[in-house]
């Protein structure tokens, strides 16, 4: 990761959640280029999350929670 992106990328983790959550919304829709279909979209969501939760249902793991992920984020951003 650049040092500019690893620098935006710490005020941006400073910020307030609420305003982070408009920077994270804001990044997420440029990325969004008006070139898939919605609905291949949509179908490609569901079906994540219908594979998502048969693993779940069947005894697999649930995924990484929210606090060990940000944890890990926390400490990648102080290693660099």
């Amino acid at each position: 990761m650049a040092t500019r992106v690893r620098d935006l990328l710490r005020e941006a983790l400073a910020l307030p959640v609420e305003e982070r959550a408009d920077v994270a919304a804001q990044l997420l829709a440029s990325l969004d280029d008006g070139s898939e279909d919605p609905s291949a979209v949509e179908a490609a969501w569901a079906a994540e999350i219908e594979q998502r939760a048969r693993r779940v249902l069947a005894g697999g793991p649930a995924g990484t929670s929210w606090k060990d992920v940000r944890a890990r984020a926390e400490s990648n951003l102080r290693e660099s």
